[in-house]
């Protein structure tokens, strides 16, 4: 796939974000170049656009699909496996956010638990106020996660245009706390 200076510059700083974000350079970069691919690539045409080793997109696309992100499909009369993602970018979003749940989330949820147990056996009531309130914060934050991946994106889209406009009646926004 020819990729103009646009797609590939996109590409290039989608990269350089999934770095930022914990996630292997190469694997964002193929995730970009299928996202802007009008039709499925083999693996083989992944590695030639972004001249890097077929073992290296391999590996990408695998944690990809582990990921949910990257999708396999098939053609008549050819074996080769042809990888898409979705071009829908309020899916992308619901899908990594998902995927971060799954493996952060609540398995933090689930050792604050019981850390926090375990500190109340300890007798040490700030450490387990700490940790129960970093607790009950995830809970509430897990809660409302649960209830907005119910909503379809358009009331998403609309619930996001809606908070920016009632941002102008709430109070100011605080100021930072100068450094110590």
């Amino acid at each position: 796939m020819p990729l103009t200076n646009a797609a590939r510059e996109f590409i290039l700083h989608w990269g350089e974000m999934g770095s930022r974000w914990g996630v292997n350079r190469t694997v964002a970069q193929v995730h970009a170049l299928l996202y802007l691919s009008p039709d499925p690539l083999t693996a083989e045409d992944i590695a030639e656009t972004l001249s890097v080793a077929r073992s290296n997109v391999s590996t990408s696309l695998r944690e990809l699909q582990n990921w949910q992100l990257v999708h396999a499909t098939h053609q008549m009369g050819d074996r080769r496996d042809f990888f898409s993602t979705s071009h829908d970018v309020w899916q992308l979003f619901l899908t990594v956010v998902q995927q971060r749940v799954e493996r952060e989330i609540e398995p933090t949820i689930a050792a604050l638990a019981r850390l926090a147990a375990e500190a109340r056996t300890e007798k040490r009531p700030e450490v387990t106020a700490r940790i129960t309130t970093m607790h009950a914060f995830l809970l509430e934050l897990h809660g409302w996660y649960q209830q907005v991946t119910k909503l379809p994106p358009s009331t998403l889209r609309s619930l996001i245009g809606v908070g920016a406009g009632i941002t102008r009646w709430l109070p100011a926004p605080r100021k930072a706390k100068a450094a110590r």
